[in-house]
């Protein structure tokens, strides 16, 4: 905990100094100014500082690591991997599909090492074997946890109270079970995140980030797998499901509704679970406090659970499902009457997805800007702007004459939004729309396209063929539209 607070504004100062900073160019996003969002590095240094040392140290404690080397160092080197790819991605941006990959690389590491579920607790006799169906049960749990983790990031302070929630339920069981290494490594993590907590609640200074999220997710799905695994219960498997309910919960409510709504199953919205908090009329800290409530309560229960039999367990979990059922209705995740209104709103993202991406294949093997112009306009009537411009740096290829259409005869009503060609990123290369129709605000459906039209933006940028001396001299002349409001 010290070494977390005293490591936090370290990180938060460098990630001011070096420019890592969250500049909500979203609608999702509800914090109103520049936000540091490296403080995931002070969480891992903060936990693996002390952790390291034992290894140096003659004691008691030191020699666990000693007695179960394969455990601690997988623990260990998996934890670096998967923070080194929240710092890559909170620096440069990477995408589901290189995430994925490291995350399953990783879990699958750590089934090599010990970390696995091989077997399913049966309430009704004895266990289930899982064979060699382990090994994908593994991976999906250990990457399943580390992107709920990341999801629920959302409100300040909501993902690391959660997770210290769940990480004390697990050092719980882990002591009822006799297993003083998971006590060490759920100790640890603990102060590591309760002392960031101290910049992160509400009004946060500091954000975790892709580091401090997807890490948290990645030991406690770890340490979860190796506490339980100990466990006699006959409900073994359900406990720490249970124990990270929120983040899990938020993860399949949140396939299901971009399933349904027919948008990319990866891409954010504002359909969380703590977004639907805020909009019933709850304050930012009051929705925090309520979450951190349902987590308590959730860890008691999954603390109850690992004690129970099975017909005392049957008991609790329908008890549990119908006040999940009623919470998740309340908050109108469960309402007959949208149905209609997703089957239309599905028609029309699939429809306007279709034409980004013909839009973005006809991208594919432009070389100039010319092409990309007219792709720009073709997409902006997609998606019912009545003015873009495209800003480039000064050194950008092509020939600029031709960046920006529809804003000098535009009322002065106009509304207007800006985006990065590399997502959440400030820089000088964005995508500016506007749109006369009375809008105030960007819907979410429609960011996602055009989050879409910007990668492909982005890639034929990437393709186009420099421009010559002339056609360089002649853009020194021209002036680009600047933003005029989010």
């Amino acid at each position: 905990m010290l070494a977390g607070a005293i490591l936090t504004p370290a990180v938060r100062t460098l990630a001011h100094r070096w420019g890592a900073l969250d500049h909500a160019l979203s609608s999702r996003k509800i914090h109103g100014r520049p936000i540091p969002r490296l403080g995931g590095v002070a969480i891992v240094a903060a936990y693996f500082a002390p952790l390291l040392a034992l290894y140096f140290v003659e004691s008691d404690v030191g020699r666990r690591f000693w007695v179960d080397p394969a455990r601690a160092s997988g623990l260990i080197i998996g934890g670096l991997a998967i923070a080194a790819l929240g710092v890559w991605d909170d620096v440069k941006g990477c995408n589901a599909r290189q995430k994925f990959l490291v995350q399953f690389a990783v879990a699958g590491a750590m089934y090599a090492v010990g970390f696995r579920i091989d077997v399913l607790a049966n309430p009704f006799g004895p266990p289930f074997p899982l064979g060699w169906l382990g090994l994908p049960f593994t991976m999906l749990w250990i990457a399943g946890v580390v992107n709920a983790m990341n999801l629920i990031d959302g409100l300040d302070g909501l993902a690391g109270g959660v997770a210290l929630i769940a990480i004390a339920t697990t050092f719980v069981i882990a002591v009822v079970n006799g297993d003083p290494l998971m006590m060490l490594f759920t100790s640890a993590l603990a102060g590591a995140v309760l002392g960031f907590l101290f910049y992160n609640f509400n009004p946060a200074s500091i954000f975790m980030g892709d580091t401090g999220s997807m890490f948290l997710g990645f030991v406690l799905a770890a340490t979860a797998i190796q506490t339980h695994h100990k466990s006699s219960t006959a409900v073994a498997v359900l406990v720490p499901i249970i124990a990270l309910g929120i983040p899990i919960a938020d993860t399949l409510l949140a396939m299901l509704r971009r399933a349904a709504r027919g948008v990319p199953m990866f891409s954010a919205d504002r359909g969380h679970i703590h977004h639907r908090l805020l909009a019933s009329g709850l304050t930012h800290r009051q929705t925090v406090l309520v979450l951190y409530g349902a987590s308590i309560v959730l860890g008691a229960i999954a603390v109850v659970l690992s004690f129970s039999s099975g017909s005392q367990a049957t008991w609790i979990l329908l008890a549990l499902a119908g006040t999940s059922f009623m919470a998740l209705r309340q908050l109108g995740f469960i309402s007959l009457k949208k149905v209609q209104m997703l089957l239309v709103d599905r028609r029309k993202n699939l429809d306007l997805r279709r034409e980004i991406r013909r839009i973005g294949e006809s991208l594919r093997e432009t070389k100039r800007i010319e092409d990309l112009w007219v792709a720009l306009r073709i997409a902006s009537r997609a998606i019912g702007a009545r003015a873009f411009a495209l800003h480039l740096p000064e050194d950008a290829p092509g020939d600029p004459d031709e960046r920006s259409e529809g804003f000098d005869d535009a009322d002065t009503d106009l509304f207007r939004a800006r985006y990065g060609l590399v997502p959440e990123r400030h820089g000088d290369t964005h995508l500016e729309l506007g749109w006369s129709d009375g809008r105030t605000v960007v819907d979410r459906d429609t960011e996602i396209a055009i989050e879409l039209l910007c990668d492909h933006v982005s890639a034929a940028l990437d393709r186009i063929e420099p421009a010559s001396p002339t056609e360089a001299a002649v853009a020194d002349d021209k002036v680009v539209v600047n933003l005029g409001r989010k």
